[in-house]
């Protein structure tokens, strides 16, 4: 069987972005962002956040971690030693609060566990979150929109527009897979250990978004990792193959980088993480130029494949 990656035949069907799915996520943005108010007429009541200046002190003396300045906090919400929040309530912005506490005996820094301490606070504002309705008062503050009727248009461009991308990125995905299964090779060990690493790797990545670890994630999974990495050899033994596909074609297609694509792929890294290219260029060298040019080289080589396909589009 040799190699093949043109004319390969793959569906591709378009997902259609619905109403109903619309009114949702506009739900959801609705729970997501609350009107926040700030009070100048009543002092703190339970419910109320609050904005505030804090140093703590044990024995006299300010300890380290308990100082923070316009720190906001939700009263009655339990999010600080108990009976603390309590002690800011019926008070106004500008008032010094000195507020007494006992640490828990299961505080979880040993030197604080059962002691006495006492929080010199500055209340600087009260504010009341209440809850906004769909319309184009919400539309304007919350999405920047002209009315609803605009928002709900803008909304319904850019949830299609991510349900195109992913599904080329995955009719693309199909089509390589399709050409790495053409494509006589034998996975060596060292290779598929790399490439396990790499698998590894985004995942501790991913959960690491999500304030967790590896050993977290199995300890929720009732896994221990050597089963998770087994369970990842398959896809790390197809991404080497997808991978020397496209090395393949960019080496039959005579494909190359041009330093104008490279500036342009530089230059969409450096906005998806809010940097400047100059900023991006501190941090150059050449593990990621290769990095680029290997993202570029595999993005022509998607494309050109893509372009090649015979391509069954259905409802």
């Amino acid at each position: 069987m040799s190699f093949t990656y043109k004319g390969l035949k793959a569906q591709y069907s378009k997902y259609t972005v619905t109403d109903e799915e619309v009114e949702r996520q506009l739900q959801r943005l609705l729970q997501q962002n609350p009107r926040v108010a700030e009070v100048t007429d009543r002092p703190t009541e339970l419910g109320d956040e609050v904005v505030l200046d804090y140093a703590g002190f044990c024995d006299g003396v300010q300890f380290p971690g308990g100082t923070a300045e316009r720190q906001t906090l939700v009263l009655g919400s339990g999010m600080f030693i108990p009976g603390f929040e309590e002690q800011l309530v019926d008070k106004v912005p500008g008032e010094e609060v000195s507020v007494k506490v006992t640490f828990p005996e299961s505080y979880h820094a040993e030197e604080l566990a059962g002691k006495e301490a006492e929080f010199k606070c500055k209340l600087h504002a009260i504010r009341v979150k209440t809850p906004y309705e769909l319309d184009d008062i919400f539309a304007k503050e919350i999405g920047g929109c002209e009315d609803l009727a605009d928002m709900r248009a803008r909304m319904k461009d850019s949830m299609q527009g991510y349900a195109d991308e992913r599904g080329e990125m995955e009719l693309q995905d199909q089509l390589i897979r399709q050409a790495a299964e053409s494509l006589e090779m034998t996975v060596s060990e060292d290779q598929l250990q790399k490439a396990l690493e790499e698998q590894m790797q985004v995942l501790q990545a991913q959960l690491a978004r999500q304030n967790l670890t590896i050993e977290m994630y199995c300890s929720f999974m009732g896994k221990k990792e050597e089963e998770l990495r087994e369970e990842a050899l398959p896809a790390a033994e197809a991404s080497v193959k997808v991978q020397a596909a496209i090395d393949r074609i960019v080496e039959l297609e005579k494909l190359e980088a041009t330093q104008e694509e490279i500036a342009e792929a530089l230059a969409l890294i450096a906005r998806q993480n809010g940097m400047s290219v100059e900023q991006l260029k501190s941090m150059y060298d050449a593990e990621m130029e290769q990095a680029i040019i290997r993202s570029v080289l595999t993005t022509k080589a998607m494309e050109l494949i893509r372009k090649e396909a015979d391509i069954v589009e259905v409802l």
